[in-house]
């Protein structure tokens, strides 16, 4: 270990390479070359007298040291941001970068409206929403918070429901014009069937088909995006959030008696969060903008 103590700052640049994996990625963050963002992680390291990431294909892989490290400089950025509120006075406006995790779903068709909401109410405030197919890691803090269509029991989170919403089968009144019609569940069978790619499932509550009885897909895709594209394109039926329709025009719901699926929103956050403010006033925002725009949407279709 150097004689010289760490520089604190370098704490920042440490936890900004993490989350990104990448020195440009944490570049991007920091408004910093990534020349700069490597040569600020070498000194930390000499700091420290141990390597912090191993350099691999996929990018910046924290080692077991890191990841030891991860914690800690985590809480000491919670601590700062607290203080920077204690002095600053917690009733102002919101300010800064808070990062979003979220299934594509919620990501393309509720965030953006219900953040831009919140934006226009808080100038200062930079809202990044990270849509991926799979869980956000929030103990690596992938994100400030997140969220879920389950509710995790394990790790130190703190989870709020928010929200329930509804499924149905749906199809292009294109696609249902050039084929036989629908008008019971077997009949599903003789038609081409939009949805995830099994093994890419994350959560076992996004197995909709499995409520239909199928067990074959044509056209599978790990995006809801691109399963709805193809929905809106007359390539066959799929399950779609009712939250989505209204932004794709001619589609039709079918069998809406025999097929309906109701599903829920969470939102997680690190315990570790939960003492500061700011996170605490996005997260009510957010939570109440989601519950009244799912309300909005659902009543249009």
């Amino acid at each position: 270990m150097s004689d010289t103590a760490p520089n604190w700052d370098d704490l920042r640049v440490f936890l900004a390479v993490a989350r990104a994996e990448s020195l440009s990625g944490a570049g991007r963050v920091l408004k910093m070359d990534p020349a700069t963002v490597g040569r600020r992680i070498a000194r930390l390291e000499l700091d420290l007298g141990a390597p912090l990431f191993a350099k691999s294909p996929q990018g910046y892989a924290l080692t077991l040291e890191g990841q030891r490290l991860l914690s800690h400089a985590a809480r000491a950025e919670d601590e700062m941001m607290r203080a920077f509120e204690d002095v600053a006075g917690q009733e102002g406006p919101l300010s800064g970068q808070i990062r979003l995790g979220a299934p594509d779903g919620s990501a393309n068709f509720l965030l953006p409206q219900v953040c831009a909401a919140i934006v226009e109410k808080h100038p200062d405030l930079e809202v990044q929403i990270v849509a991926l197919p799979r869980i956000v890691n929030l103990s690596k803090r992938e994100a400030d918070m997140a969220i879920g269509v389950s509710a995790p029991t394990a790790g130190r989170l703190h989870v709020e429901k928010i929200s329930d919403y509804k499924l149905h089968l749906a199809a292009a009144q294109s696609y249902l014009d050039r084929h036989p019609p629908i008008t019971r569940l077997s009949d599903l069978r003789h038609h081409r069937v939009i949805g995830y790619i099994q093994d890419m499932i994350f959560d076992r509550e996004l197995d909709y088909l499995s409520a239909t009885g199928l067990d074959t897909v044509q056209l599978a895709s790990n995006s809801v995006s691109v399963q709805i594209n193809w929905i809106r394109q007359g390539a066959g039926l799929g399950i779609m959030h009712d939250f989505a329709i209204p932004f794709t025009d001619g589609l039709t719901k079918i069998l809406t008696q025999e097929v309906s699926l109701t599903r829920s929103f969470y939102l997680i956050r690190h315990r570790d969060n939960l003492r500061t403010d700011r996170l605490n006033r996005f997260a009510a925002a957010l939570s109440e903008g989601m519950r009244r725009e799912v309300a909005r949407l659902e009543a249009l279709t």
